[in-house]
């Protein structure tokens, strides 16, 4: 997502959480866009303030947890908020589109500019397959209706007078669940959607939104239950400070425990090293790919049942966590601190996993309560977890932690698909069709977004600085055999 757009979301998030802990959250929750577009201020973004109003009063509906797009625009903000107070349940749908902040951008097509200088050896013409280019007046027309977006006339046209005319969600998404629908505005197809999130970083107006869980871990944290944070691996290197601090912060803003889902990456680890064993080398099986990723084990459910054969049985890190917890605190409540969308996808499904917070929120909290984590001191964590856990949010980390848990170095050939779009979903298609994957591999590694975890949509660090973070602990931490 676009800087200022981030900036806008985290501030409208401190502010809720601010009316939260105000003795009027409805009253505060209401004047938020009053408060951040005084009367007199000069207009940043939009035509006038009324706009600029009206887009922050839907970036504030969805921080509360509600669809924009059911959104009665005679409710006001602190109706909303006593909604959200009085809410018992979470939706599955976890992205909003807000109409107000789309800009209904052009029709995603092929067009030929003025640039044209119909070339007698019509390059463009000779290139498309699909007989979508005719001359008209000496120049070269594309016919919609018959165009595959393809992109060979683009690259034939010597002049570069053949543009792509781009929609950023729309080819940003891999599965085409996200298009503008017959009002012009952009609409989430929920039974394609993988929750990758890409439309919500692709958007340079911010104008698809998580729909946030914040309010509701904050009504289980004032309601004294015993709240307990599961950080996932990838959160080294988002926040100043190490991950013994960064605890602390946590409990600080008022969870009771934190655990690591490191831990259950060890588990998963383990799981999967035997898995394959009994796959590969019993079964005889060609290949196992991984299965922690929530967003591609959303894209095997919706668009490729055809690689569920060969798909690890073995839980996610947060599954095995989650169980964890829930044994030795079994009425506490479980809040995932997540990288992305897909985690709260997956929580839907588990009913350990009461709520998801992703790295963005978590910062908000922070910010909201004033907690300076270089300031505190480091808390243990109730199990250390491995390196190779610890790793595990990174591209490349899940094989080789099955690698070393396997103890055999030369019985796992692993291939990365280093983030799911549509040439990487092809392949895939292409190994479940074979019964084989490329090179003799026989571990494909599996990670929705490029990088990993760490590149995850609601990562707030870029991936080079947290790696230097994330490379620190690893120094310190144990071999996965030794814990």
């Amino acid at each position: 997502m676009a800087g200022q757009a981030i900036h806008l979301k985290k501030e409208i998030l401190v502010r809720i959480i601010k009316a939260f802990l105000s003795d009027d959250f409805e009253e505060q929750t209401r004047l938020i866009p009053y408060a951040m577009r005084p009367k007199g201020m000069e207009v940043p973004y939009r035509c006038c303030i009324y706009k600029e109003r009206a887009i922050i009063k839907d970036r504030t509906i969805a921080g509360l947890g509600f669809p924009i797009e059911e959104d009665d625009e005679t409710v006001s903000l602190g109706t909303y908020a006593k909604k959200a107070l009085e809410r018992t349940e979470i939706s599955d749908k976890n992205l909003t589109v807000l109409q107000a902040a789309c800009k209904g951008c052009a029709t995603n097509r092929i067009y030929v500019t003025d640039l044209c200088q119909g070339c007698v050896a019509r390059p463009c013409q000779t290139a498309c397959k699909f007989g979508a280019i005719s001359i008209v007046n000496g120049r070269s027309v594309i016919d919609d209706t018959k165009c595959k977006k393809c992109k060979m006339c683009v690259n034939a046209c010597p002049y570069n007078a053949i543009v792509k005319i781009s929609v950023p969600c729309e080819d940003s998404c891999p599965v085409g669940a996200i298009k503008k629908d017959e009002t012009g505005f952009a609409s989430i197809d929920y039974n394609k959607c993988i929750n990758c999130g890409r439309c919500t970083a692709a958007c340079p107006f911010g104008a698809v939104h998580e729909r946030s869980q914040i309010v509701d871990i904050l009504k289980a944290i004032k309601s004294k239950k015993k709240v307990i944070a599961m950080v996932a691996p990838s959160i080294v290197g988002q926040f100043p400070g190490t991950i013994y601090q960064l605890k602390t912060a946590i409990i600080q803003a008022g969870f009771d425990d934190v655990y690591e889902v490191a831990q259950g990456a060890d588990i998963t680890a383990n799981t999967e090293a035997k898995e394959f064993v009994e796959r590969i080398e019993e079964k005889g099986d060609n290949f196992m790919t991984t299965s922690c990723c929530a967003g591609y084990n959303q894209l095997i459910k919706k668009h490729l049942p055809e690689i569920k054969p060969f798909v690890s049985d073995t839980k996610t890190p947060m599954y095995y966590t989650a169980e964890i917890v829930k044994k030795e605190h079994p009425d506490a409540v479980t809040v995932f601190v997540s990288p992305c969308v897909a985690k709260r996808a997956e929580s839907y499904e588990n009913p350990n996993v009461d709520y998801v917070l992703n790295y963005e929120e978590l910062g908000a909290l922070f910010i909201a309560k004033k907690i300076q984590i270089t300031e505190l001191e480091g808390g243990k964590y109730p199990v250390e977890s491995s390196k190779q856990a610890r790793n595990f949010g990174v591209t490349g980390g899940v094989a080789e932690s099955v690698k070393a848990s396997l103890k055999d170095e030369d019985a796992i050939k692993p291939l990365v698909i280093n983030g799911l779009n549509k040439d990487s979903i092809r392949q895939l298609k292409k190994f479940a069709t074979c019964g084989s994957c490329d090179e003799g591999c026989n571990l494909v590694e599996v990670m929705c977004c490029e990088g990993g975890c760490i590149g995850g949509n609601a990562t707030i660090n870029n991936q080079k600085t947290a790696k230097k973070q994330l490379e620190n602990l690893l120094n310190e931490s144990h071999d996965i055999d030794k814990i």
